[in-house]
């Protein structure tokens, strides 16, 4: 049996059984493979928000409508969550390594078309190919730290620093936005991409392996159409809701999404090769490990766009130095997800994920007690850090949870899914907080807005702080600083939505997580 027979035979059903001392430990190949799938992670984390620092340059230089605008904004996010589930089946069948690369590839020049963009529909139709693109990354990545790490302790640490990598992404992209726009035109911020991606095509062949499935190659495109169909229109109205409140468009458009999901269903439960094995809920720590992505995420990414309103709107800063405020809790996740995959070897992962949590909680109950006094930026900035690290442990222990959890032949599938939840907790959030903060905005303003206030300016304080705020000089002396508190009482009542649903999900992670084991150099059966 040469070395390659044993690693794929490691990776085997049938290795289950054998004992820790048997499992592969992952070697100096490994952890550099690692670092390169960090380089395609970090990029991923920096394109979802390198953009809205972005947004005023290229549309003084595009003038895009008001509606193409929020499009070359969505595009992205919409295209990457519609195709997640079939490109981590795709990857699944054809080749893991092969995917990533024709997704990288196609990345970059996705990459180099938005920067060159001559008009606001061309770079619309880039965004959704670095979409597509992009949902070829994400789970080929997380199922290749699968194939290179045998080890569960090693698996758990590789996905820790995984998540950790996409969120300093993240957090990165403000600031590396600003800086490229203090130097160079709009399109600098996509190039970032291209030697990234050279770097990645000439390095994955010597250090990644490649692994694919013995099913049946061919994807059944029903499944790929009725999976776009489910998830295109709910995240549609999900975001149409988070930026308008309510409607019938965005009720509908949710309503026909879940009518295609339940057809989805129906129609993985009868084939032979699904596009999304259905059998895989049926595991207690892959369903829960969904759960606590899911609404953590939704916690996570309403209070992420409060904060950063409120850095910006009510302390006043710039957007270059809101994003430097936002290094501390990007700091507080990084350490989470370093750390929780080692503490978890030795405190059962339930254990583990339920405290971190507890500490969200304490942070989501600073935020609702938050001002508009100058101590103020310190309490959002600790209570977010707080929040971060619970958001960093969900991650990286939970994503190891549901990649984990799974058969290895279904390992892209898998990171699919736990993409797929985490990409509409963040939508959810935006929408369901960002919607309470903005009612209990409307509500404090109603009775505070001068009746001599002129129709438009009228409309705009009532609206939300973002239009009052560009309405400030026409405004009389005191009722911008109305307006900012406000939105601070939106914000708190936010916060508490966020700590009592992640008390909840505290109490469901000790509980139902609680018979896993300490992550060892073999899993228990589940």
């Amino acid at each position: 049996m040469n070395s390659q027979d044993k690693f794929d035979y490691l990776l085997s059903s049938k290795a289950a059984d054998v004992p820790p001392s048997s499992v592969a430990v992952a070697g100096a190949r490994e952890w550099l493979g690692l670092a390169l799938l960090a380089l395609p992670t970090v990029l991923l984390g920096l394109d979802l928000t390198l953009l809205h620092l972005a947004l005023p340059a290229l549309a003084a230089d595009l003038q895009p409508t008001s509606t193409q605008a929020l499009w070359i904004m969505d595009a992205y996010g919409f295209m990457i969550a519609g195709f997640l589930i079939t490109m981590g089946t795709l990857g699944d069948r054809i080749g893991r390594r092969k995917l990533l690369m024709i997704g990288a590839a196609a990345f970059a020049i996705a990459s180099a078309f938005a920067a060159f963009s001559t008009s606001a529909i061309m770079l619309i139709a880039a965004r959704a190919l670095l979409g597509i693109a992009g949902a070829t990354l994400m789970p080929s990545t997380l199922a290749l730290i699968t194939n290179m790490f045998a080890d569960p302790r090693q698996r758990a640490l590789g996905f820790g620093i995984w998540a950790t990598m996409f969120a300093l992404g993240m957090a990165l992209g403000p600031v590396v936005g600003g800086v490229l726009l203090e130097h160079f035109w709009w399109g600098a911020a996509f190039l970032i991409a291209v030697p990234v991606v050279g770097l990645l095509l000439l390095l994955a062949p010597v250090l990644l392996p490649e692994h694919r499935t013995s099913q049946d190659s061919t994807l059944d495109f029903t499944s790929v159409g009725l999976s776009l169909a489910a998830m295109l229109p709910m995240v549609y109205g999900i975001k149409q809701i988070a930026k308008n409140s309510f409607g019938p468009h965005p009720v509908g458009a949710i309503a026909v999404g879940l009518v295609f999901a339940v057809l989805f269903v129906r129609r993985q439960q009868q084939l032979a090769y699904p596009l999304l094995d259905m059998s895989l809920f049926a595991n207690r720590a892959f369903s829960v490990a969904l759960i606590l992505l899911l609404f953590g995420l939704v916690a996570v990414g309403g209070t992420m766009l409060l904060v950063t309103q409120y850095l910006q709107l009510v302390a006043g800063f710039s957007p270059l130095v809101a994003g430097l405020w936002m290094g501390p809790p990007a700091l507080a996740m990084v350490v989470a997800g370093v750390t929780a995959p080692l503490i978890a070897q030795r405190v059962r992962p339930g254990f583990v994920v339920a405290g971190a949590l507890g500490l969200s909680v304490v942070g989501y109950l600073m935020l609702t007690q938050l001002d508009n006094s100058a101590s103020g930026v310190m309490v959002v900035v600790t209570g977010f850090s707080l929040a971060y690290l619970g958001l960093g442990t969900i991650a990286a222990l939970g994503t190891d949870l549901v990649v984990g959890s799974a058969p290895p032949e279904k390992a892209g599938s898998a990171s699919a899914m736990s993409e797929t939840v985490q990409d509409l907790g963040v939508s959810l959030g935006i929408a369901v907080l960002g919607s309470l903060a903005t009612a209990m905005y409307r509500k404090a303003m109603l009775d505070r807005i001068p009746e001599s206030l002129g129709h438009a300016a009228r409309e705009a304080v009532g609206d939300s702080l973002w239009a009052a705020s560009s309405m400030a000089s026409e405004l009389p002396p005191g009722l911008i600083e109305e307006a900012q508190v406000a939105f601070t009482a939106g914000f708190n009542s936010a916060a508490i939505f966020s700590a009592v649903s992640v008390t909840i999900l505290a109490i469901l992670a000790a509980i139902s997580l609680r018979h896993l084991g300490v992550i060892e150099g073999s899993r228990s059966s589940q």
